[in-house]
């Protein structure tokens, strides 16, 4: 369990879901017809992207607009590939990526607003807490299918993989040496909030995901065990000195340098004023 004192604000949870679930809903709209429709004493930001950035970038949207009352933030998920790519054919003001940029999209400008890992979660039930990394990678490949193979009860394995698109599934296989072609998976799933409900229902599944909405939900009761990545605990400590070794940034991304409106969003989200809230999200803050 990760070790972090964090008041969880349920209203703030569920005022989060709704701005979510709007955003999805206004997704196939395109941005150029958004706009064209929108009230001329409006301004509005559109972030898409990263479904780990995404319930973060939605709570900071919530206390910006509320400074605002004249900007209203869209937030939109679709994985950190939609992000980079929405933002270089400018159909996002903003683009989510959680993970570094690579060498091709150098272009793009790139703002960390926290720190996050990637490790894997079971049902709480589960007698196995820890698993080495060629456990993980057999058992992603369907070479061990039955729990009771890692000293747990003879049942079968489920399997949850991210889709593709996902920087956490990048991550993921880069970091056990995993091609996407190889993994035997029993469920497809396409944020953290999937997977996480997925392993809450199902005693005997395993997924890989973002240890601040797995910490998060965990502490909010849902019956989901946090396990070390190579005898390492996903606890904040750990992820703050760099010593957990799935480690990634939080970032907002831009095709040009900030200005108006983006640049005050992007300011805010990186202000010292938004470091509880990271918190509260359990992100680990980026270093002032």
């Amino acid at each position: 369990m990760i070790l972090v004192a964090a008041s969880s604000n349920l209203t703030n949870k569920i005022k989060q879901g709704l701005i979510l679930s709007l955003s999805i809903y206004l997704g196939g709209m395109s941005f150029a017809a958004r706009n064209a429709h929108a009230d001329p004493s409006e301004s509005q930001l559109v972030l898409t992207g990263s479904s780990t950035v995404a319930p973060l970038a939605a709570e900071i949207a919530h206390h910006f607009e509320k400074m605002h009352r004249q900007v209203r933030v869209d937030v939109q998920t679709g994985g950190s590939s939609r992000g980079i790519a929405d933002a270089r054919r400018g159909l996002a003001d903003i683009g989510m990526v959680s993970r570094h940029l690579k060498p091709a999209e150098e272009h793009l400008w790139e703002f960390p607003i926290a720190y996050d890992g990637i490790t894997l979660i079971v049902h709480k039930s589960n007698p196995v807490d820890g698993l080495s990394n060629n456990e993980v990678r057999e058992i992603y490949q369907g070479r061990i299918n039955n729990w009771k193979m890692l000293g747990g009860r003879d049942a079968p394995i489920t399997v949850v993989n991210k889709a593709a698109g996902h920087s956490t599934l990048e991550l993921f296989t880069d970091y056990f040496h995993l091609k996407q072609q190889e993994i035997r998976a029993s469920v497809i799933i396409g944020d953290n909030a999937q997977g996480i409900k997925t392993v809450a229902g199902n005693p005997d599944a395993i997924a890989y995901v973002s240890i601040g909405a797995a910490a998060y939900d965990s502490g909010q009761g849902l019956p989901i065990k946090l396990l070390p990545v190579d005898q390492v605990s996903p606890t904040l400590f750990n992820l703050q000195s760099g010593k957990f070794p799935i480690l990634r940034p939080l970032n907002l991304v831009t095709l040009e340098v900030p200005e108006g409106w983006v640049k005050k969003f992007i300011q805010f989200a990186r202000s010292p004023e938004m470091k509880s809230i990271i918190q509260e999200q359990y992100f680990v803050p980026r270093p002032d």
